[in-house]
């Protein structure tokens, strides 16, 4: 390689490390309020949300008892369920609009599960797989905050 090929080899990696820091970042797509899936445009997969609570398991809806919240469709197992959940969404509905809780956590979003999910201080979490739920119930109160602080950065 001769000088004059080393100098401008130097020149451009100079050049490139002096606009580096005025190049834009790369920021992740802001995301849905509700995670929906991709083609059926329901909630929490179709499942009831309260049976969680009041049953203590993921219980399909019926697609016939159904209610609309913050532009997602909302299915239930009971008239009275979708009763509940009308009258206090926030208590019953998945946090983090039902994306995998330890994602939301790391700083991105994933679909949340609706078989593998956490009742926590009276808060449903959903995460991806049970792997990933083993990982998120190590330390829920850390990836909890870390998701809280995410969270607004990620969603609409």
């Amino acid at each position: 390689m001769d000088v004059l090929m080393k100098r401008r080899m130097l020149l451009a990696v100079l050049t490139a490390a002096a606009l580096w820091p005025l190049m834009p970042k790369a920021q992740a797509e802001k995301v849905d309020r509700w995670f929906t899936g991709l083609v059926d445009g329901v909630a929490v997969g179709g499942y009831d949300p309260v049976a969680y609570f009041t049953e203590g398991q993921a219980r399909r809806g019926d697609p016939s008892i159904a209610l609309t919240h913050e532009g997602a469709i909302f299915h239930f197992a009971t008239v009275e369920n979708r009763q509940a959940f009308s009258a206090d969404p926030d208590r019953y509905a998945p946090q983090f609009g039902g994306y995998c809780a330890y994602a939301v956590a790391e700083g991105y979003t994933a679909k949340g599960e609706p078989e593998v999910w956490d009742i926590v201080d009276g808060r449903l979490y959903l995460n991806y797989s049970r792997g990933v739920q083993r990982t998120w119930q190590s330390d829920i109160p850390g990836y909890v905050r870390s998701a809280q602080t995410n969270w607004p950065t990620l969603s609409k």
